[in-house]
Parts: structure tokens; sequence; C-alpha cells
């Protein structure tokens, strides 16, 4: 198979076209094309559909662009690494991570990475959503309680659960009594919330109040005392241990597993290693409690 011309496929199909692709890296444009046709050829089948305005990947396009993509990010790598002399980290490293984890901890593993591995570029990214890892050129995300996806594997760094927690002033629901309360996301109509306490299961009766797009500000809301809420217990323990906030329970089935996540490929780059081993440094027993002090300390 010619190399080139599966590395000039892999370009054009992260870039989503031959255009788009030609004027970020300041190839030809029919060079890539011709590179792309030759490739088909000698495969025998169509990778890409070509259109007027955007092109398309064929279902084995798709397939040969998620393998090839990882096959030659490894290979790069590990010249790289064998022309640097060893694996220093160095070099760009892009990584995904959850709004919450974002704003309480990766402020403070960000810098501390960068003053440890000086060769790095770390750029992190903001965002709940899944993104696609090779489409969009990451080199390791962080995932809450992530769907199977057999082209990733990883491992669960940071466990966490929901707690039901309320203002001191607030009386606990007795009988047909509504509790107020504030979520995160759009408003909802009145449910029930299932929790397990010391005396056992128990069903409250909650209608929202209040509707943040944030789980700080809804912590924030809570301490002002306007409803109760469901939030990470490392979010609040320093709250509850204070007796600033009170904890009624446990939210039934919100275990909550925070995972690191990089393409499956037999070598790891040096730089995905040591971030690993940097999460692994900071929350050595991966639990709520150290989260938790780490967000304070």
């Amino acid at each position: 198979m010619d190399l080139l011309g599966l590395a000039d496929f892999v370009l054009v199909a992260r870039h989503r076209g031959f255009g788009k692709a030609a004027r970020a890296t300041g190839r030809p444009k029919a060079t890539l094309s011709r590179r792309v046709r030759d490739l088909e050829a000698s495969l025998g089948m169509r990778l890409v559909e070509r259109g007027a305005r955007m092109l398309k990947l064929t279902e084995e396009g798709r397939a040969l662009h998620q393998r090839a993509g990882a096959l030659l990010m490894e290979l790069d790598e590990t010249t790289t690494a064998i022309a640097a002399g060893g694996d220093n980290p160095r070099g760009r490293l892009r990584v995904s991570a959850p709004l919450l984890f974002s704003q309480t901890a990766m402020g403070k593993l960000a810098a501390s990475f960068a003053l440890r591995y000086p060769e790095v570029r770390l750029e992190v990214t903001t965002e709940d959503r899944a993104v696609d890892m090779v489409e969009e050129g990451y080199d390791l995300v962080i995932r809450v309680n992530p769907d199977s996806d057999n082209s990733l594997v990883g491992r669960v760094f940071l466990r966490d659960r929901l707690v039901v927690v309320a203002p001191l002033e607030l009386a606990y629901p007795r009988n047909d009594t509504i509790l107020p309360v504030v979520v995160r996301g759009p408003p909802g109509l009145r449910s029930v919330w299932a929790m397990t306490t010391d005396a056992g299961a128990v069903s409250m009766d909650v209608e929202p109040v209040l509707s943040l797009s944030s789980l700080l500000s809804v912590r924030d809301a809570v301490r002002m005392g306007v409803g109760a809420a469901r939030l990470p217990i490392s979010l609040v323990s320093d709250d509850i241990a204070s007796g600033k906030l009170a904890k009624w329970g446990d939210v039934q089935g919100s275990e909550i597993a925070l995972w690191a996540l990089y393409p499956s490929r037999r070598l790891l780059s040096a730089r995905v290693a040591a971030f690993l081993d940097h999460l692994k440094g900071a929350f050595p027993n991966g639990m709520p409690d150290e989260l938790s002090a780490y967000i304070d300390g």
C-alpha cells in the first residue's frame, strides 16, 4: 500500500475536503485528489464521494480513516521520539474535558503539568459533548460515564456520587409537602426524587423553582437558601462538614466515573502517558474526598 497516498487520504478526510486540506497544508489540491484516486484504484474500492461543494466518506472510507489515522499518528510519534533521542514528553497535547471538572480542577492540573513538562504544549478544550477523537484531532478525552466505544481504551481515574443537600433552614418534607429544588438544565415539572438514607429508601415530591446551566451555580443557589439540589459529594463535602448545608441522602443509582480515554493503539505516546501519570498522581485512589481536597487545596 502507498503510505503517502494513505497519509493524504487521512489528511483529506480529517479536513473534510480537498480544498480545505490543501489550504491547511499548502499542498496542491490536484496532488491530493490524484493521490486519493490512486489509493482507491490500488484498493479496488471507493473511499470518498465527491460532491460539488462537499466531500463525504463512504463506509469503507470511514473505517479506513478511523484505523489509519490512529496508526499514522502512532508512527509519527514513534519516529519523533526516536529522532528526539528517547521518550521525553514533547510536542502538542490536545485534551477535551467536561465542564464541571474543568471549572473545579483542570486549571490546577494543567498548570502543574505545564510546569513539569515545559516541552509539551497542552491545549484543553471544555465541553460536555462526546467529541470524535480522530476526526477532531484530540490525543485524550475525559468523559463522565462514557458509552462503550471499541475504538478507544482508557481507565477510570476518579469516582464520585450525587447526594441531596439542602440549606439548614429548609425543613425536611413530610407527608404531602412539595420540596422546592434547584436543578441544572431546563426547568421541569413536578417529579419524584429517590434517595437512600440511614433509615432506608425514601422518595420525595419535588418542584423545580430555579434552573441553572452550571452545577457550581446550583451549589451557590442552595447556599443562598433557594431550595435543595442533587450535587456531587466532592462539590459539597466541605459545606456538609462545616454545617453550612445538610445532607439528606444519597441519590440512588448516581455513581459517577470519570474516564481518561485515548485511541486504541499498541504504543502510547510519551505525552499521553505523562498526562495519565499526572492524573494518577493527583488522585492516587480516585475517590471523591481526593477531588474535594484538590479543589479546595
